[in-house]
């Protein structure tokens, strides 16, 4: 399992945070989304099929895109 910590500056309310980890969990192989709205931090976890270049791309179509 790969897991990976970043910031999402676009987070700014628990509306934001639901859309992340909503829209992440849809993912094929992604097993946990955490999203703080204080330190706009988003953890994941995943295994394959789903990577971190398919994870980025989610976020910039959703328009929360990794710092």
């Amino acid at each position: 399992m790969t897991s990976k910590t970043f910031v999402v500056p676009n987070i700014s309310c628990g509306h934001c945070v639901n859309t992340v980890q909503n829209e992440l969990s849809e993912l094929q192989g992604v097993a946990t989304v955490s999203a703080d709205q204080d330190t706009k931090q988003v953890t994941v976890e995943w295994d394959a099929p789903a990577d971190w270049e398919s994870i980025s791309a989610l976020l910039d179509e959703i328009g929360y895109p990794a710092a």
